[in-house]
């Protein structure tokens, strides 16, 4: 099944535009393919308004979020993998969601140290008891 993440997002952005409220992202701004302003991001994190006012040409499809937006009086085109954004949620009241942290092949190849992944055991079959 295709990640349910990209309809969380869809569905918790309209939830909070609905309330009258400002949604923001958090965003994982060290993964490779996230363009972002680099001089706003603090500790490998960036939060964006992405709100309608704040934002063009805003899409959140089932691969990426995208949107173009000013910082500082400058446009600049914003680009994040859905497995880069780990929150949405409302500013005023910080009501929304956070996600997991998904796993990249680049990143699954350096814990292991090969390319190889390691087999895993059969599962065990399950054994019932009668309980007295």
């Amino acid at each position: 099944m295709t990640s349910n993440r990209p309809y969380l997002m869809r569905a918790i952005y309209e939830w909070i535009l609905d309330n009258d409220m400002t949604p923001h992202v958090l965003i994982d701004a060290d993964l490779p393919t996230v363009e972002v302003p680099r001089q706003y991001v603090e500790e490998g994190r960036i939060v964006l308004n992405i709100s309608p006012g704040a934002v063009q040409q805003f899409a959140i499809d089932n691969d990426c979020l995208g949107f173009s937006a000013r910082f500082g009086g400058k446009p600049f085109s914003i680009y994040a993998p859905i497995n880069a954004v780990r929150a949405i949620y409302a500013a005023e009241n910080s009501e929304g969601m956070m996600f997991e942290l998904l796993p990249t092949s680049d990143s699954d190849e350096e814990v292991t140290g090969s390319d190889d992944p390691e087999p895993t055991p059969p599962p065990k079959r399950p054994s019932l008891r009668v309980v007295k």
